[in-house]
């Protein structure tokens, strides 16, 4: 373990001990908590741990090389072609999940890549009519797969769609209609630098939102204010230098109201909301 930590801090990986537990847990099968009481790994198993950590030390996401990602109460499924879900989105699942409140409600999640907030929604709204709109075809394939999986386990089923935020068609069916809006958008400024394993292996449509973050952000903005009914709530997650600007693109629109920016737990600006007038 000493070792494996010491040659992921040595590549630069941080929490080198953290990820270090979770690759050797994962090649033993037994929880990160129970391995104290895990015997030690055979040949075979130091070998894979091997070819993990030799892939990790190339900066390979950690979530690739265990084949998911923890969101809230899910364990989704991820790897090449779609956005890995941050912790830091879940305050944005929590704060839409408190606004749905605890009636059945008509969700929308835009952008959706794994399906985080669109699924973590159904799970813990089971009342919730939930809609999940992608438009790249690798994400889809994810989106649906985490999707059948979640619903094979027996959280409600979610309603998956093919479809482009700037689409003005798009789930013409439910204008008027939506309860809650949800999208966590590509909206890096083009040209910021982002750790290794966000330009090597995440998927550049998921994290870049043109020069100033807000090429796909502005489209969301007009689609929500179509499909949100008089009261419902939108929240979009955003870049850090977003704090002021969204909240103003938000206003600006004329269909917003209660408009409010939140932070994360490290107290950055994090995600923006407001209501339907």
């Amino acid at each position: 373990m000493a070792r494996t930590a010491a040659t992921l801090a040595a590549a630069g990986v941080p929490a080198a001990r953290a990820e270090a537990e979770l690759l050797v847990g994962y090649v033993l099968a037994v929880p990160r908590g129970r391995l104290a009481l895990a015997e030690g790994l055979d040949a075979a198993q130091r070998d894979r741990l091997s070819g993990l950590v030799a892939r990790r030390v190339r900066r390979e996401p950690l979530q690739h090389l265990l084949g998911s990602a923890p969101f809230r109460h899910l364990e989704l499924a991820v790897g090449p072609g779609v956005f890995i879900p941050r912790p830091e989105t879940e305050l944005l699942a929590g704060w839409g999940i408190a606004a749905a409140g605890p009636d059945p409600a008509t969700v929308v999640d835009l952008c959706s890549g794994s399906g985080a907030l669109a699924l973590s929604v159904a799970q813990e709204l089971p009342g919730a009519s939930v809609w999940a709109v992608e438009r790249s075809p690798a994400a889809l394939d994810w989106l649906r797969r985490n999707a059948a999986d979640r619903a094979a386990a027996g959280d409600p089923a979610i309603r998956v769609v093919a479809g482009d935020v700037a689409d003005p068609r798009l789930l013409g069916e439910l204008s008027g209609r939506v309860d809650l809006v949800l999208c966590n958008p590509p909206y890096v400024p083009a040209g910021t630098a982002v750790p290794a394993e966000v330009d090597r292996y995440d998927p550049a449509e998921a994290v870049f939102g043109g020069g100033d973050g807000l090429a796909v952000i502005r489209p969301v903005i007009t689609l929500a204010a179509r499909l949100l009914r008089p009261g419902g709530s939108l929240g979009i997650e955003h870049d850090d230098t977003h704090a002021a600007v969204l909240p103003d693109l938000l206003r600006a629109d004329g269909a917003f109201t209660e408009v409010a920016d939140h932070p994360d737990l490290a107290g950055r600006p994090r995600f923006a909301t407001a209501r339907r007038r």
